[in-house]
């Protein structure tokens, strides 16, 4: 994992976050590896952190409005 990739994934919300895990492809930097691993557990963090928030998020970008 890169310093930009970490340091991204640690300043990215939840929401931001979910969006990725959902409509990201397979192979994208975020699910391979050492990065993969940290990618799961912030989003995880944060998720616990509010779950209110994180199911808002959920609601909000639904399942078929991709990345933007």
């Amino acid at each position: 994992m890169t310093k930009e990739q970490k340091e991204w994934i640690d300043s990215a919300d939840y929401e931001s976050l979910l969006k990725k895990w959902r409509f990201a492809p397979t192979n994208d930097w975020v699910f391979l590896g050492e990065c993969g691993k940290y990618y799961f557990q912030v989003m995880t963090q944060k998720c616990r952190a509010d779950p209110e928030g994180a199911k808002a998020a959920g609601k909000k970008i639904g399942w078929e409005s991709g990345l933007r």
